[in-house]
C-alpha cells in the first residue's frame, strides 16, 4: 500500500512564501507523476502544477510564476514552493500521485493541508 503525506500548509501572508511537502511511503518501485491540487470552499478541485519522474513540469494558469513545483526522487518526495501569495490562494492543498507498485501503476491522493492566506 501506498501513502501520501502533505506537510507545510498554515497561514500565510498575503506576498509571502509557503513551502508544501508531500512524502510518499509504502511499496512504491517508482513515482511516475506528482501533483498538487487545490480545492476552495465552493469552488471545484484545480490542478496546480505537476512534475514528471524526469523532472518536466506544468503549471495552472493562476499559480504560473508564482508557484515551483520539485521533487526529490531519492526521498519520493514533492514539494510545491509557493510565493507571491494571494488570499485567493487560499484552499485546501493535496498531494496526488501516479505511482508504481509491484502490481501496477495507480493513482493516490493525499489528505490535504490547509493554506490560509490572510494579513
Amino acid at each position: 500500500q501506498v501513502q501520501l503525506v502533505e506537510s507545510g500548509g498554515g497561514l500565510g501572508q498575503p506576498g509571502g512564501s509557503l513551502t508544501l511537502s508531500c512524502a510518499a511511503s509504502g511499496s512504491i518501485v517508482s513515482t511516475v507523476m506528482m501533483a498538487w491540487h487545490r480545492q476552495a470552499p465552493g469552488k471545484q478541485r484545480e490542478l496546480v502544477a505537476t512534475i514528471t519522474k524526469d523532472g518536466t513540469t506544468n503549471y495552472g494558469d493562476s499559480v504560473k510564476g508564482r508557484f515551483t513545483i520539485s521533487r526529490d526522487n531519492a526521498k519520493n518526495t514533492t514539494y510545491l514552493q509557493m510565493n507571491s501569495l494571494k488570499p485567493e490562494d487560499t484552499a485546501v492543498y493535496y498531494c496526488a500521485g501516479a505511482i508504481a507498485t509491484m502490481a501496477r501503476v495507480s493513482n493516490y491522493w493525499g489528505q490535504g493541508t490547509q493554506v490560509t492566506v490572510s494579513s
